[in-house]
């Protein structure tokens, strides 16, 4: 049975275990202060072309994202999100647990435009009674977000506009970052990011990494006191060399880039077998998750051999589910499941 409900389902990519490994018995500082976790900044600054960005390590995604939210936020503000966003349906209320509302907007595809956010923001302070409400603080996007959808660069760069018009951050979950990237029609790279935003991050976990992600921060108006912020939400990592061990290694002769990018082809070689059996898509992902709409009996014949994850309920009876790739999926799982879609 090859499993393709996530991207995490495995440990973490070789080159990282032997980093681990090799390193196991060394002394170094704990917290992130030791030459590993220097190291790893300065290779993800040079992939972003930011000398100057603020690099840190965090364990988790949600740690991640309720740490950075609520660095930024005043207690009286709030994150605007699409309404599919991962904060506003996947984060088991994490963001509201810090006492910040997430202000979900109707999005397509899983994104929101520049204008929605424009008119809701300017909405907000036309309204006679702005001060009853929760003030609009920052705008949160992922890339991908939830359906594997991207954002182009003039997309990104139209919304931070309106973000620095109205003086808020724009902060980007990165956690799928580099399938993203890997995207055949992506026209972003880690550069553009650094260069379209206040603050993003690098995702690690579902990207080749045992555990981590890298927050890199842009506005320096967002740096100060940041490490305060991660100890006070529990994720200032005693072991934290294990984390700069492991970007260490993510960034060194492209890994991360690479191994990413083949767990797209793969994605899109299912991609096309379910395209030429007639199979219809849920969203247009071009990133490693898929999202075919099959009945019971297919869903059931393609079980037999590849376990996919229900997404939701589609018209006619049908279901979408995801198939979901990784730097880890293994060609012969990817040649068993597109030969039974091809016998389907």
């Amino acid at each position: 049975m090859f499993n393709f409900q996530c991207d995490y389902t495995e440990g973490a990519h070789k080159n990282i275990i032997d980093a681990l490994v090799k390193t196991n018995m060394e002394q170094t500082s704990g917290y992130g202060v030791d030459a590993y976790c220097e190291s790893a900044k300065a290779k993800i600054k040079a992939a972003c072309s930011a000398p100057d960005a603020d690099v840190h390590f965090l364990v988790g995604g949600t740690q991640t994202n309720t740490t950075v939210i609520s660095s930024v936020l005043r207690p009286y503000q709030g994150a605007v999100c699409a309404a599919e966003g991962h904060i506003a349906v996947h984060e088991t209320g994490a963001i509201e647990a810090t006492g910040h509302k997430v202000l979900p907007l109707p999005c397509e595809n899983g994104k929101i435009t520049a204008s929605q956010v424009k008119n809701y923001i300017a909405g907000h302070y036309a309204s006679e009674t702005a001060e009853h409400e929760v003030q609009p603080g920052m705008v949160y996007i992922s890339f991908p977000t939830e359906c594997g959808t991207i954002y182009s660069k003039d997309e990104l760069r139209a919304i931070h506009a309106v973000c620095k018009e109205y003086d808020i951050p724009l902060f980007v979950d990165g956690a799928r970052l580099g399938y993203g990237l890997a995207d055949p029609r992506c026209d972003l790279t880690l550069a553009e990011f650094a260069a379209n935003c206040d603050i993003f991050y690098i995702g690690g976990t579902k990207c080749g990494a045992l555990f981590g992600e890298a927050v890199v921060i842009m506005n320096k108006k967002y740096a100060k006191d940041f490490r305060y912020c991660i100890k006070r939400h529990g994720g200032m990592f005693a072991k934290g060399r294990l984390l700069g061990i492991q970007f260490d290694t993510l960034f060194t002769d492209d890994l991360y880039f690479n191994i990413t990018r083949a767990a797209v082809e793969s994605a899109l070689r299912i991609r096309k077998a379910f395209e030429k059996k007639g199979v219809s898509f849920f969203g247009d992902s071009m990133t490693n998750q898929q999202f075919p709409i099959l009945t019971d009996a297919q869903i059931e014949y393609l079980s037999k051999n590849s376990l996919p994850e229900f997404w939701c309920n589609a018209e006619n009876g049908k279901k979408v589910v995801r198939f979901c790739t990784s730097w880890a999926t293994q060609k012969e799982a990817v040649d068993t499941l597109v030969s039974d879609i091809e016998n389907m």
